[in-house]
């Protein structure tokens, strides 16, 4: 149905009624819903079904006439229908009474919400008007006194009675009228008029006050007039003991400032009520922070509740809302991950939009010149500074090319181990430059490689390197590619490819052409006036500067002096260096930067992000950080008792090798950590026992000779407290620069862990001829050595119709009388069995000789 409005509304008939329903939801958000209530429609029975007693027809007289009529009853009601009806209509009418009652309530207490409004508001109006009129006190107080100081003046600079000439009066001569009074004698005697307790009269002569007594009048007159100032104290006052105590200056002031405070009405500020947010729990003097109250009365406020904490101890979100609402603020009560939200996750507009330089990985196989390919285009020598030869950090630069342009290039290990930096390396990269060795062609981490970029949806540009060498084959490796569906545009494809030789410089300009060509396609552009965002491409601990983490600003710019969350850690940016070892200001989109001042290790591929304040970012590395403990404790926990006794029995199944990894950088320790856990089999395994980045320290050593293993160091030393305590507790540290190194030895430490191959070798075999019995001995075999040779040492089967009946050791080995070593084949013999006399005629021994043989991993 419609209302006269054209509205829709709900109901049947028009049997409902209209209204409107405000609807709360969180976050302060409202939401008006129109609804339809309809009205109950009260089924009243006729009379006559039931019988009632004089008490309910005295009481209910309707419903007795209703049951005592038969006609008015509807067909086909019985006498407990009837019944029931009427008690539900006898019901209905006590709700009506009861709501009856409600809405008189209610309307009576808004009445008195209104008589309440009514007098605030009067009760302001009066203090509004008691506030005007102490004004104009105040303002006509201020004139009297002006008027008052005037009249002093003018006296003061009259003549005194001795030298003043006769007045007029007594020189007039009899019978002549007085002259007209002047007009400063008309307001002084109105200023005399206007003071209270001062008659207004005629000004008293001069013979009058000579009359009255001289100078003591003059006297009383002064001190009166002392008495009614109240401003300043002069020094003749403070000096006359005459006139008794007089009042302090401190008194004075007192006084004018009541009388200001009246005349300004002396109106209290009324408190600003806050709304609170509120964690699960918070330190106090965090909550008294955001309440702006003292941190002590916050305190003394949980002790007046019973509990004695201090204001750098936590308390529950329940107690903190009590402490809240004592206070007269509001609780608004938040998730633990609410804290992220300050985050700004904003879209950026396209007009805050500008160009940022292409950010290029290089990635390849190990050995097939990434570096030197990055070191040609840099002019720079890297190589020399890695260890062996071979990169192992992420190395992040940027290079200017001749045209112009800026690049930002990121170099990553092509090592087997360091399969995690070349996938973080692809996350952050927008152009991948793969390089392939023309004489050595697509190489298992060159596959890698174009799974990461894959993976990543990143354009990738070959770069066919080392083309110089007489070896060199291009079109193989543009072959050996099409396997792994990168197809190249001299075949036919979309992927460009360009030929290049980092001892030579030939190509790179090509190169370069084709990474500016990439780039206009992609069409990079970032905001750097938000807030800045980056990713960690590698961390680590240093020495003098403390915990350092080698970032790439992706969006925004980053600043010194910015504050920033990264992964669970936090910190302040104190400096910031470029790659070319210089201290800068800011970073913008595109440009890697050493961050120092950070308050300890992130994890590279941490996003960093700068937030307003440090309590947002404090607050959000602890989330994070005991998040992460959280989930490490559910995975532990995440186990039956009998899943834990399967464990246990296969753990102790499996020898281990505890080890202990202290790294320069995060990337390597995780390069390192990952490749020993792929060492060992179903025998042996390599288990780290911890692994962190920095120096070996006195904690590494004592770990280490609580669980009998060894301190691997790689590009790190042993402090001089961690050398003694090793050489005291007898803890062995290796320090290792390559990771080829590093892994082959705890291989092969973890090969001597395994327990060694047992070889069998068969040297003869024996047929029993003749069974004695042989008193002290037992049951003796006389036997014909039919092959090989039968060795007193060596293992012995029993066969019976070739079925393995008895294995053990012989007892004795005789020749004839003798007792010998071994007997040769075609001889006869006698043999005994250790614990063993079931042997028969026609049975075979099998004679073999047990040989262990090392394994390796």
């Amino acid at each position: 149905m419609s209302d006269k409005d054209g509205k829709s509304t709900l109901g049947l008939g028009g049997s409902g009624r209209s209204g409107q329903v405000k609807q709360s939801f969180s976050h302060g958000r409202t939401k008006s819903v129109v609804v339809e209530t309809k009205r109950k429609r009260v089924v009243v029975p006729k009379a006559g079904a039931t019988q009632m007693t004089d008490a309910q027809k005295e009481k209910n007289p309707l419903t007795a006439r209703m049951a005592g009529d038969p006609s008015k009853r509807p067909a086909g009601i019985s006498d407990a229908e009837m019944e029931r009806r009427l008690k539900a209509l006898a019901a209905a009418k006590i709700r009506e009474a009861d709501e009856a009652v409600t809405r008189v309530a209610e309307e009576k207490a808004r009445e008195e919400e209104r008589e309440r409004r009514r007098a605030e508001i009067e009760a302001k109006e009066r203090e509004e008007r008691e506030r005007e009129e102490a004004l104009r006190l105040k303002a006509e107080e201020d004139e009297r006194r002006a008027r008052e100081a005037e009249e002093r003046a003018r006296l003061k600079d009259e003549p005194k009675p001795a030298e003043r000439p006769a007045r007029a009066a007594d020189a007039r001569p009899a019978g002549s009228r007085p002259a007209a009074p002047d007009r400063a004698s008309i307001e002084a005697a109105a200023a005399r008029a206007e003071k209270p307790g001062v008659a207004a009269g005629p000004r008293r002569t001069d013979r009058d006050r000579r009359d009255s007594g001289g100078d003591s009048d003059a006297k009383a007159k002064a001190k009166a007039e002392d008495s009614r100032r109240t401003g300043r104290l002069s020094l003749n006052q403070a000096l006359d003991g005459e006139g008794g105590r007089q009042r302090s200056l401190a008194a004075m002031k007192r006084k004018q400032d009541r009388a200001r405070q009246k005349a300004m009405g002396n109106v209290r500020t009324e408190k600003q009520v806050r709304d609170v947010q509120l964690p699960e729990t918070i330190v106090v003097s965090e909550l008294a922070n955001r309440m702006a109250e003292r941190a002590a009365d916050v305190v003394k406020s949980l002790m007046k509740m019973g509990m004695m904490v201090s204001m750098n101890q936590a308390i529950d979100a329940d107690t903190a809302e009590l402490v809240i609402e004592e206070f007269g603020h509001k609780a608004v009560r938040v998730s633990d991950a609410d804290v992220e939200q300050v985050i700004d996750t904003v879209q950026d507009k396209a007009e805050d939009l500008q160009p940022r330089p292409p950010i290029i990985t290089i990635m390849g196989h190990v050995d097939h010149g990434k570096t030197s390919l990055l070191d040609a285009i840099r002019h720079a020598n890297v190589v020399a500074g890695e260890a062996g030869g071979i990169t192992q950090h992420i190395g992040a630069y940027q290079v200017t090319a001749a045209n112009g342009a800026v690049l930002t290039f990121l170099d990553t290990p092509g090592h087997a181990a360091f399969t995690s930096m070349r996938a973080r390396g692809a996350q952050v990269t927008d152009i991948v430059v793969l390089v392939v060795a023309a004489d050595d062609a697509v190489m298992p981490q060159t596959v890698e490689a174009i799974n990461h970029a894959k993976a990543a949806n990143v354009p990738m540009i070959v770069a066919i390197n080392k083309i110089d060498k007489p070896s060199a084959d291009p079109q193989k490796v543009r072959t050996a590619l099409l396997q792994h569906e990168v197809v190249v545009e001299q075949m036919s494809g979309d992927v460009q490819d360009v030929e290049v030789s980092a001892k030579t410089g030939q190509g790179l300009d090509g190169l370069l052409e084709a990474i500016a060509l990439q780039a206009e396609i992609l069409e990079l552009n970032a905001n750097p006036a938000r807030a800045a965002q980056g990713a960690v491409i590698e961390a680590q601990l240093d020495v003098g500067r403390g915990p350092v983490a080698t970032v790439l600003v992706q969006n925004g710019t980053l600043r010194r002096g910015d504050i920033f969350v990264v992964g669970e850690q936090w910190g302040k940016v104190r400096a910031l260096i470029n790659d070319k070892g210089e201290r800068v200001d800011e970073a913008g989109p595109s440009v890697p930067v050493e961050v120092l001042g950070l308050n300890g290790t992130p994890e590279a591929g941490d996003v960093l992000n700068v937030v307003e304040t440090e309590a947002q970012a404090r607050e959000i590395a602890d989330y994070r950080s005991q998040a992460a403990k959280d989930k490490r404790a559910a995975a532990g926990a995440a186990t039956t008792l009998e899943q834990l006794m399967a464990k246990a029995k296969a753990d102790e199944s499996v020898a281990e090798l505890p080890v202990v990894v202290k790294a320069d950088v995060q990337g390597s320790a995780e390069a390192i950590v990952q490749a020993l856990e792929k060492i060992g089999n179903d025998e042996v395994r390599v288990r780290v026992l911890h692994y962190g980045v920095g120096a070996i320290t006195e904690s590494d050593i004592g770990l280490a000779e609580a669980s009998q293993a060894p301190v691997i160091g790689f590009n790190v030393r042993a402090n001089a407290p961690a050398r003694n305590s090793a050489n005291q507790k007898g803890v062995e540290i290796r320090y290792y620069s390559i990771i080829y190194d590093l892994v082959d030895d705890i291989k092969a430490a973890a090969s001597g862990l395994l327990s060694a191959e047992v070889r069998e070798n068969f040297i003869g075999y024996a047929q029993i001829r003749e069974v004695f019995k042989v008193t002290g001995v037992g049951k003796v075999a006389g036997c014909l050595v039919t092959e090989g040779v039968a060795r007193r040492s060596a293992g012995v089967r029993l066969l019976r119709d070739n079925v393995v009946v008895h294995e053990g050791t012989l007892k004795t080995l005789k020749r004839f009388k003798d007792e010998v070593k071994e007997v040769q084949s075609g001889q006869e013999c006698g043999m005994a069995f250790e614990n063993y006399d079931d042997i028969r005629q026609g049975d075979v021994i099998e004679i073999f000789e047990r040989e262990e043989v090392e394994r390796k991993l």
